[in-house]
């Protein structure tokens, strides 16, 4: 028997933590690239962040709160338990094990498309997995051909999102700073941060 063949979205970050700008990417990537299912994996040891991120159990139970309830979302642990750097090509490699049938989307912004010939084994990732870059309406388009030797078939989409000034720089700067983060975070994200005095400066 053939094996059913389905779109399975990747969406990795290090949730530090996850905002409205994350909320708004998830649910425009389940209405427009055909998911049966997108998975979110909060980053573990993330070898390009100068900065030591929050302890993986917080920004793990963040994430569950934010995407969670979302219909066709799973919230993946695996690369906060897999030791030694987290490498997207790792986890690429993993799915394609347990669903070889599957289709594998990568979903990102158009910041970390330009910035991929930086990422480790990124010619593998390009023929593992289509690309699907959220571009903001009104921005200037990200040009795969600008990449240096892409692979040949390698693959990309457009997502179209709405524009969008968010950062986890800056609410991390706010909850440090006490203020509110209503506007900014999911309101359950919001409460767990003010209950576990997440960011706060000592």
């Amino acid at each position: 028997m053939a094996l059913t063949r389905q779109r399975t979205g990747v969406f990795g970050g290090a949730f530090d933590p996850p905002h409205n700008t994350h909320v708004g990417l998830v649910q425009a990537a389940l209405a427009q690239l055909g998911l049966a299912e997108l998975r979110i994996f909060p980053t573990g040891d993330a070898w390009h962040k100068e900065r030591a991120l929050s302890a993986g159990e917080h920004r793990l139970a963040m994430a569950q709160l934010a995407f969670g309830g979302l219909p066709g979302v799973v919230v993946d642990d695996r690369e906060l338990r897999r030791a030694g750097p987290t490498y997207t090509l790792d986890t690429l490699r993993e799915l394609h094990q347990a669903r070889p049938a599957d289709e594998l989307v990568l979903v990102m912004g158009a910041d970390q498309a330009a910035s991929l010939p930086r990422w480790h084994g990124w010619r593998d990732i390009l023929g593992m997995a289509v690309v699907a870059v959220a571009q903001r309406l009104g921005a200037g388009a990200f040009d795969p051909a600008l990449l240096p030797a892409l692979p040949p078939g390698a693959r990309f989409e457009t997502l179209a999102i709405t524009p969008a000034d968010t950062s986890a720089t800056d609410i991390r700067a706010q909850a440090g700073r006490g203020r509110d983060l209503s506007l900014l975070v999911p309101p359950a994200v919001a409460r767990y941060i003010d209950q576990h005095h997440l960011y706060r400066t000592p």
